[in-house]
This record gives C-alpha cells, sequence and structure tokens, in this order.
C-alpha cells in the first residue's frame, strides 16, 4: 500500500499549468515540522519535498496562500528521470493540529 498523510506547509508553488493531456497540474514544495518520539527519545523532524496536484486538486491547492497549513493525503512516486521521490496530492484539508487556513 502506497498512501500518505502529511502535515505541512505550503513552502512555494508554481504556476498552474497543464498536462500534455490537459489536465491542470501544480507543482509545490512542501515544508514539514514536528516533534516525534524515536526509540524511547524525543525527535524534532523537520522535512522539504516536492509534490504535485493534478485536476481538481491543483485548481483548489493554486488558490491557498504560500505559508499556509494543511493535511495532505496522497502516494510517493519517483518522476521517471528523477532519484528523489514526490508527494502526489490527491486531497487536502485544513490541519485542526495547526488551525489551517
Amino acid at each position: 500500500m502506497n498512501l500518505t498523510r502529511l502535515s505541512a506547509t505550503i513552502a512555494e508553488a508554481g504556476a498552474l499549468r497543464h498536462t500534455p493531456a490537459g489536465l491542470p497540474a501544480l507543482d509545490l514544495r512542501l515544508e514539514h515540522e514536528s516533534r516525534i518520539e524515536e526509540g524511547g527519545q524525543p525527535r524534532q523532524v523537520k522535512a522539504a519535498l516536492k509534490a504535485v496536484a493534478l485536476g481538481t486538486v491543483a485548481e483548489r491547492l493554486v488558490r491557498q496562500p504560500i505559508g499556509s497549513h494543511w493535511c495532505f493525503s496522497g502516494f510517493l512516486a519517483s518522476p521517471r528521470q528523477g532519484k528523489h521521490v514526490v508527494l502526489h496530492i490527491q486531497d487536502f484539508q485544513q490541519d485542526h493540529i495547526h488551525g489551517g487556513s
């Protein structure tokens, strides 16, 4: 199963573009920060990752301000020529823990 849920801030967003098939697409960079227990010890965790949204999710997401915080759900995949994974956002909603936007 490849299902990812991530609470993150929109750090960067490109311009809304269209795929060769005509779907709206939006490239983003998300930033996550949390405190998690690992091996019985508290750990501060930070992560920045690339993300992409397609279709109506892209159209909704492009209207959200940079710096707003959301809970994203989707799946991870590597681009054809890429070496890093990208979060493919299938949905997002207000992050109640961080107050959302």
